[in-house]
């Protein structure tokens, strides 16, 4: 709903009449929050942001799940940051609506899909940036739940720094951005190899040194 300041425009030929809005606002926006507020009090007090529910992420996963809009860029930054990091990362991407009417249903469903797949070590749920209103959707009590109920680890990253969705509470990790959540999830291959030399070269030296 909004609030708009409109002046009448009477077309005498055509006998139309018309609204020119010069300022159009949100309204309701306090009732929204107030909303939320309490929804948050309630799945707070039901234990569903314990930290002791929280999984942890698998070292190295061999196949992720992505729920995320279709042909995005948060779709882009996870896959090209994650198969930079481990090229040979495995990806089941489930596309759904991240924002509107619909889009609670849907990530709640591609979620529960991924989460019954078994070959899915953990699963990203990703948007980029929005404003108040378009992010509504990642805190609505619907999705909550079905990300509170899945069993494979959950990272959420919607939006930006400062966006906080509900969804961010219940995850098993909370990303800042897409792209931090594929360098969260996807170990670095060179880092990686980096560390096994240096464990294989300790060793070389101690025996070394016994012998």
């Amino acid at each position: 709903r909004v609030t708009a300041l409109v002046k009448p425009d009477y077309w005498v030929r055509g006998g139309t009449l018309s609204m020119v809005a010069s300022d159009l606002r949100h309204a309701g926006l306090g009732d929204l929050l107030a909303q939320l507020e309490r929804l948050k009090r309630m799945l707070r007090e039901e234990g569903l942001f314990d930290a002791d529910r929280k999984k942890p992420l698998p070292f190295l996963p061999q196949c992720i799940g992505l729920v995320t809009g279709k042909d995005s860029d948060a779709e882009k930054d996870v896959l090209r940051n994650a198969q930079l990091r481990w090229p040979q990362v495995e990806f089941r991407v489930r596309h759904a609506a991240v924002q509107g009417a619909s889009a609670a249903r849907e990530v709640a469903a591609a979620i529960r899909e991924l989460d019954a797949d078994p070959e899915v070590d953990v699963i990203i749920v990703a948007r980029g940036g929005g404003d108040f209103l378009h992010l509504l959707p990642f805190s609505d009590e619907r999705l909550v739940r079905a990300a509170a109920e899945v069993v494979t680890p959950l990272v959420s990253a919607i939006g930006h720094e400062a966006d906080r969705p509900l969804l961010d509470e219940v995850a098993d990790l909370r990303a800042s951005t897409p792209t931090d959540a594929a360098k969260r999830v996807v170990p670095d291959v060179a880092e990686q190899l980096q560390f096994v030399g240096d464990l294989r070269a300790r060793i070389l030296r101690r025996i070394t040194d016994q012998i």
